[in-house]
């Protein structure tokens, strides 16, 4: 028995935690021991700490309920504690301004409204506020420059000298606070990165240039409001050299971002503009050269230099997400147009970052930088630290123009100008008691910056009638258990309503033998648990769903359905049988015992073709329909019916000498016009019928079915057909015989014509062609020669 109870009780805490996700009544499944279990269930569950609402053989989690059904039962005093929310610290957003004389210090400007709450959370229940934020004018920036001082950025170098007295210069239209920072970065020392031959460490270029031996990151100067110095200093460095294609970059604004120290960055804007005209080695990579310990995320600088660039591997995207986002820094990518795609893909992993396009010799990159940063500080993106377990929380945005947004688009608002104000919508929501109910904080900040809000969440676990309970109660069973909230909450060890069972006192095979049904193996027919000997029957998401009985061995749901309702609608389940109604029978109550529904429009039942049988119509052969109104394989009543018609109205037809023994089975009705005959639609089965008689007349009738009987309404008059006009037939056949003669005549003579002129004017061509030669034949040859000598002259 005691390792069945445990069983219960594991199984009652564990509904009572995941009810809330269960369909249905959240409330009732829990099957919630006290009040405290009941509101942790879900917003909607209330519990009733009223004395004498329980029924007799009702367990205490019926007091667990939704409140309107609490109220519908009676409940006189519900327990129904809400949550709230308190601001703590609320100053207003700054109104800065550039040109005033006296300048407001970094932390004395506030952007994001209120700055610290605290929420008392009930699960479930949602507590909403509202953030505003507000862009402050003449915001201070610092400005780190991180630079790639591999040999094919040479040319970038010598326009980055001047960049730190042009970029003051530029900066003075958007702040007048502003420092500037410089660091360079290269590789990892080791192979396959640069070449370790003695020469190469000294120079790794060729030999007609002049490079600085290789490194991974120095800080060449740290933040300053020092242009000129930034000029002298970067106008000292020089170009290094590394073997492969990608850089180590990451390895460097990992340092840039922890080591926030000896770069000096401020609780201002931080942006860290990342120059390069190549590729990216991440995590991973080092173990090309033998480094396979990971990236610790910590700083490592010794004068100036990264020290563990041999010995920690690059840092990985995720890695550098979370310490770009801790220390609030926003990053400019300065690329060449070679490497767009890839720094933009890069853009999308890290929030609040740019891509700009480097020229090939970086003279743009001004431009770039004041581009960059407009972008970025006209985005606003809220995030927020990890929340406690069963914690959850949502954003509604209301930007600019009216432009509202929900999922995670609500956390963001874009195209926000210096002075323009936002309000963000916030709805954070509990499940449960997390933490056993200890106050947990939570920060939510604007990406990028340093202002943050502060949020104290404190869970309602208890209700408020839990402080006033009553220890070791004699209404609970000798004391023992805590009466508290209208029931007793049973010490450990004890059981029952009213604790009135020890888990240790009872033997398990004694209390369940009671609650099994005819000596049976489902202990209260797997409906309730056994508890002290006695069933307690399980509660229904439908509070009007119950099981009953002794061994809650009924309920009032489970008869048999017509129509997919529970005894038809017409009678009501009581332990599992149909009590039907008045006038309805059968196991769903689905038989109706008035033959209404079978009465066919002409008032028979089921048109004189079948029997009514629980309000339908079970019709004879060849029959079909709601009434039996339909026949679809019977012959034609006209054709079957028009001998007997024709003799009984006319004296003719087949059946004229056997009709009065083969046609008495109808009533027939004379009417002189046919417009006297029924309509289609007066009556259901009348059919119209057109016949011909013997003399190839028509005559016209209705057949239809009345009253178990056959009704015929003949036309007393027949149409019969006027005879042929004999001469006008004889003339026109004559005629068309005379005219088709002459036809074909006429077409014979044109043919003939036609083929004489054609033979005639061949015959003309021919005679045309014909050439007749009069010279000589050319195959005769003369038999005299004549040769004349050409000296003759004639003498």
């Amino acid at each position: 028995m005691a390792l069945r109870i445990v069983i219960v009780s594991l199984l009652l805490g564990l509904l009572s935690l995941s009810g809330a996700q269960q369909e249905g009544n959240e409330c009732i499944k829990a099957s919630a021991q006290s009040c405290g279990e009941c509101i942790q269930v879900g917003e909607k569950c209330g519990w009733c700490a009223d004395l004498e609402f329980l029924k007799p053989g009702e367990s205490k989690s019926t007091r667990c309920d939704e409140i309107r059904n609490l109220r519908k039962k009676g409940c006189a005093d519900i327990e129904d504690p809400r949550g709230s929310f308190t601001v703590d610290t609320d100053k207003p957003v700054t109104n800065r301004q550039k040109d005033v004389a006296e300048k407001l210090k970094p932390d004395e400007i506030t952007q994001i409204q209120p700055q610290k709450l605290t929420l008392n959370l009930r699960s479930g229940e949602a507590q909403k506020f509202s953030l505003k934020f507000k862009r402050a004018e003449d915001y201070p920036i610092d400005l780190y420059y991180l630079m790639d001082l591999s040999f094919s950025m040479k040319d970038d170098l010598e326009n980055v000298k001047n960049l730190g007295t042009d970029l003051m210069r530029e900066m003075q239209s958007i702040t007048s606070d502003f420092r500037i920072g410089f660091g360079s970065f290269v590789e990892k020392t080791v192979m396959p990165y640069i070449s370790t031959t003695p020469a190469k460490l000294l120079n790794p270029c060729t030999n007609d240039q002049n490079c600085t031996s290789p490194f991974s990151y120095k800080n060449v100067l740290s933040l300053t409001e020092n242009g000129q110095e930034f000029n002298s200093l970067v106008s000292r460095q020089q170009i290094s050299g590394n073997l492969d294609s990608p850089e180590g970059g990451f390895d460097a604004i990992m340092q840039v971002a922890v080591c926030g120290k000896q770069i000096g960055w401020r609780n201002v804007t931080r942006l860290l503009v990342f120059s390069t005209d190549a590729g990216f080695h991440f995590a991973g990579d080092g173990k090309l050269g033998g480094i396979v310990l990971p990236n610790d995320g910590k700083c490592h600088l010794q004068d100036n230099m990264y020290t563990m660039s041999h010995y920690y591997d690059y840092p990985s995207i995720a890695h550098l997400v979370q310490k770009l986002s801790d220390n609030n820094i926003q990053t400019i990518f300065a690329v060449t147009e070679e490497f767009q795609p890839v720094y933009q893909e890069l853009k999308n992993l890290i929030p609040k970052s740019a891509v700009g396009t480097l020229s090939s010799n970086s003279s743009n990159v001004i431009k770039l930088i004041i581009d960059a940063y407009n972008s970025l500080s006209s985005e606003v993106i809220l995030e927020n630290s990890k929340l406690p377990e069963g914690v959850s929380i949502s954003y509604t945005s209301r930007c600019k123009n009216g432009v509202s947004e929900t999922g995670e688009n609500g956390r963001k608002c874009f195209n926000i100008s210096i002075g323009d104000e936002v309000m963000f919508d916030v709805a954070i929501t509990a499940k449960g008691c997390p933490g056993q109910g200890k106050s947990e904080t939570i920060k939510i900040k604007p990406l990028g910056f340093t202002e943050e809000v502060e949020i104290v969440l404190n869970f309602i676990c208890e209700c408020e009638c839990h402080e006033s309970g009553i220890p070791n109660s004699p209404l609970c069973h000798f004391g023992n258990g805590t009466f508290e909230c209208g029931a007793c909450r049973c010490n450990e060890g004890r059981i029952g309503r009213v604790c009135e069972c020890s888990k240790d006192e009872v033997r398990t095979e004694d209390l369940d033998a009671n609650c099994r049904m005819d000596n049976g193996t489902d202990i209260c027919s797997n409906n309730g648990d056994c508890i002290c000997g006695s069933c307690v029957c399980k509660k229904r998401d439908n509070p009007e769903e119950e099981y009953t009985g002794k061994f809650c061995e009924c309920d009032n749901f489970n008869c048999d359905r017509s129509n997919n309702t529970l005894c038809g609608g017409h009678g009501r389940c009581e332990c599992r049988v149909c009590i039907c109604d008045a006038n309805y029978t059968g196991s769903a109550c689905d038989c109706p015992l008035d033959p209404t529904p079978c009465r066919a429009k002409n008032g028979q039942i089921c048109n004189g073709r079948g029997t009514c049988e629980c309000g339908v119509c079970k019709c004879s052969e060849k029959f079909q329909g709601p009434t039996c109104e339909n026949c679809p394989t019977c012959p034609g009543v006209c054709a079957d019916n028009k001998d007997c018609v024709e003799c009984r109205a006319f004296g003719t037809g087949e059946k004229k000498d056997t009709c009065s023994r083969d046609c008495s089975n109808f009533t027939l009705i004379k009417v002189k016009d046919k417009e006297d005959l029924p309509q289609p639609n007066s009556q259901p089965f009348l059919t119209h019928c057109k016949e011909r008689d013997a003399n190839d007349c028509w005559f016209f009738f209705t057949y239809a079915t009345k009253n178990n009987t056959i009704e015929v309404i003949v036309v007393e008059t027949v149409d019969c057909p006027a005879g042929p006009d004999i001469i006008p037939i004889v003339a026109g056949v004559v005629a068309g015989i005379v005219l088709i003669g002459l036809a074909l005549l006429l077409i014979w003579k044109l043919l003939m014509i036609i083929h004489d002129r054609r033979e005639f004017a061949k015959f003309e061509k021919e005679k045309m062609n014909a050439k007749w030669d009069t010279g000589e034949n050319p195959i005769y040859k003369s038999a005299v020669t004549t040769v004349v000598n050409p000296k003759y002259e004639g003498k």
